[in-house]
């Protein structure tokens, strides 16, 4: 029998996503399948922290999707919920600049997330 219970994880953020994650504007945050990332699941909360400062925003995770690459995640999640400041080119030129080629290749993970209120 497997643990359902949600759990809280912390992740990192650079300041300009974490900025439209606090705004609620960015809804879909976008990570490597890393295996620590494997139990992600809806329900959990995930309380993201600019890395060096005490700065956090929690939120809800709402879904959780895989995808065999960032091309193909952006183009199922739609690049405005992933970043609305930056066009889909940008922003695979950006997770790119984050994600070197052999990261890409473990597979991409998009988590729908939503404010707590």
């Amino acid at each position: 029998m497997s643990d359902t219970t949600p759990q809280t994880r912390e992740l990192n953020l650079y300041r300009q996503y974490f900025d439209l994650v606090a705004a609620g504007t960015k809804t879909i945050e976008v990570r490597v399948k890393y295996p620590h990332l494997a139990d992600v699941t809806v329900g959990d909360t995930i309380r993201f922290r600019i890395k060096g400062s005490d700065e956090t925003c929690e939120v809800k995770v709402k879904r959780v999707t895989e995808y065999p690459d960032f091309e193909a995640l952006l183009d199922g999640e739609g690049p405005s919920n992933v970043n609305p400041t930056a066009t889909r080119d940008e922003q695979l030129a950006r997770i790119r600049a984050i994600y070197p080629p052999e990261k890409e290749t473990l597979g991409a993970v998009a988590i729908q997330i939503g404010l707590l209120s």
